[in-house]
């Protein structure tokens, strides 16, 4: 079963803006946090943002003020909004839901991710 559908990544030069969508199975995002992930050749995945289901957010230190969290429910989508990229920002993104945004993903089945590259 496919959970999530990333999609958006592109080959960005840096500085570049970025927008990337994640589309959810059934109502995830009603009962569960959104929240995105990235994984870079060589490197663990990591947690980029995540948005509760009353919306409030969490970043991590690395994209604070460069990134910004949204969700239309209608739609059961995710959105990752990514302004002012870098080169150290190039990875697969992914995206997937959380109880709280103290805990880790709750599926263990990752969808195929976007790439995001930034490079000049």
């Amino acid at each position: 079963q496919e959970y999530f559908v990333e999609s958006g990544g592109d080959l960005v030069q840096p500085g570049g803006s970025l927008r990337l969508s994640c589309a959810a199975s059934g109502a995830i995002f009603t009962v569960y946090n959104m929240a995105w992930y990235r994984q870079a050749p060589g490197k663990r995945r990591e947690l980029v943002a995540a948005m509760d289901r009353g919306g409030s957010t969490n970043y991590a230190d690395f994209v604070k003020g460069r990134f910004s969290i949204s969700r239309d429910s209608a739609k059961k989508t995710g959105y990752l909004q990514m302004n002012s990229l870098k080169p150290e920002d190039t990875a697969v993104y992914y995206c997937n839901a959380q109880r709280n945004f103290y805990s880790d993903p709750i599926y263990g089945s990752w969808g195929h991710g976007t790439q995001v590259t930034v490079s000049s």
